[in-house]
């Protein structure tokens, strides 16, 4: 069987990583049914419930490479799913080494069981992989919080001039964020678990044997026992697909944040400078944010998919008809589209290029102004909160008119002088003076990742 790995060659490795498309190819979609149908006739004979010699020849047909995915995929386009013509397949592929066998494949099982056990095998592959790009590119984060702990930069809100910040204070935003979204997606991991429930959930076809057998499957595959079949229950599909879709949200406000300060009039932090990375067809000085475009993408297109699986939730009775359906396509696209974009962040954090000195000079476009709130909170101490705002605000306005810094307006008022001096004046206008708790922030932060990275590790 050829191994379909992209199904876009020209735009997939833009936007998916090729781990999280192996992940979701048509090749690990089919071997997921196979492992499901491998440990289930492993299961069966252990319970007494089929012959143990019926299980090599099983075993021996579950590799998805003996698998035409054309051929099957053109009969589940009548069959309603890709299991029933596998197990078909399977079953003839059986019967030519083993006639008595091939009785045995499937035994007791439905195409849902399959399809979904084989899907959690592939989701518990993918999360894993997943959270390794994420531990790298918090410890990315993590290093550029505490590298720049003291890099004052402007802090914007609304997009404005708001006070001083530090360039640590908001990789360490950006991390501890992540670090939230880790935690989510490794509490949707610990709840994937078997699908084994037989045609309506009873396991009925197995009689007495049924919680025995579903015993030993779950052992096999290394998947968590469910109190019951979970059919009609999607929450084990939009839990995950929730966390990624809040973590396509982190990523894209990461991207947003960078793709910002890369501006050439901010020009604060740029992507990694690579040879054929982020050029233009037509103007050569272009350096454009190619990794931020995928972060923005990911988190522009992430929510319609996990509002379509939240949809999805709502199912029929004990087999859903539509719902279960609409989670087959737009799951994997989930995944693989926050896998690329987690791995651009990785890489993009990684070499990241900060120029402080720009940082530092665009505090000083306002003339000092940005430092108002640090003149106004100390004067009042002084004069009071509001006759000290206003004075400070009258001084603004003054200054901003004549373009003057800020500082030197105040030095020719008397009263300002008297109540603070011209020492005093000088250390309000230094910017790392007035972070407030940047530090102590950072610090929390960096403990919180440290200890999370030691319990993974």
């Amino acid at each position: 069987m050829a191994d379909i790995r992209h199904a876009d060659p020209l735009l997939d490795p833009l936007f998916t990583t090729d781990a999280a498309a192996d992940a979701f190819s048509p090749a690990a979609r089919l071997q997921g049914m196979l492992d499901f149908e491998a440990a289930l006739a492993r299961a069966e004979a252990s319970a007494g419930v089929i012959p143990a010699g019926a299980v090599p020849a099983i075993e021996a047909a579950c590799r998805a490479d003996l698998y035409d995915p054309h051929a099957l995929g053109a009969e589940a386009a009548l069959a309603g799913n890709t299991a029933i013509p596998l197990v078909r397949h399977l079953t003839a592929m059986v019967k030519a080494a083993d006639e008595e066998a091939s009785r045995f494949v499937h035994w007791g099982a439905t195409s849902q069981d399959a399809m979904d056990s084989g899907l959690m095998l592939q989701l518990r592959r993918f999360l894993d992989g997943l959270d390794a790009d994420l531990a790298e590119l918090a410890d990315g984060l993590a290093a550029l919080a505490d590298r720049h702990r003291a890099t004052p930069m402007v802090a914007r809100t609304w997009l404005q001039h708001a006070l001083p910040t530090t360039f640590g204070l908001k990789a360490a935003g950006w991390l501890d964020a992540l670090g939230r979204d880790r935690q989510r997606l490794a509490a949707a991991r610990g709840r994937l678990a078997l699908q084994f429930g037989g045609a309506a959930g009873t396991l009925a076809a197995l009689g007495e044997a049924g919680p025995a057998v579903a015993e030993a499957l779950a052992r096999d595959l290394a998947l968590p026992l469910p109190a019951l079949p979970w059919h009609a229950s999607r929450d084990r599909i939009a839990e995950p697909a929730a966390a990624l879709g809040i973590l396509a949200g982190t990523l894209g406000t990461l991207g947003r944040d960078i793709a910002l300060m890369m501006q050439m009039e901010v020009g604060e932090a740029f992507e990694p400078a690579v040879p054929g990375r982020g050029g233009s067809s037509t103007m050569p000085h272009k350096r454009n944010p190619v990794s931020c475009a995928v972060l923005l993408s990911c988190a522009i297109r992430a929510p319609a998919l996990v509002g379509g699986l939240l949809a999805a939730q709502v199912q029929e009775h004990e087999r859903g008809l539509g719902g279960w359906h609409a989670e087959w396509q737009a799951l994997p696209d989930l995944c693989r589209l926050v896998a690329g974009a987690a791995r651009h962040a990785r890489e993009t954090v990684a070499g990241l290029t900060v120029d402080a000195e720009r940082m530092r000079a665009n505090l000083d476009l306002t003339r000092g102004l940005i430092l108002a709130e640090a003149v106004a909170m100390a004067l009042g101490e002084r004069m009071g909160r509001l006759a000290a705002h206003s004075r400070i605000a009258d001084a603004s306005r003054r200054a901003a008119e004549a373009a003057r810094p800020l500082r030197d307006v105040l030095a020719e008022d008397a009263e300002v002088v008297r109540a603070l001096g011209m020492d005093g004046l000088d250390r309000l206008f230094d910017p790392l003076r007035y972070t407030g708790s940047a530090a102590h922030f950072i610090d929390r932060v960096l403990d919180n990742h440290r200890q999370t990275q030691g319990r993974q590790s």
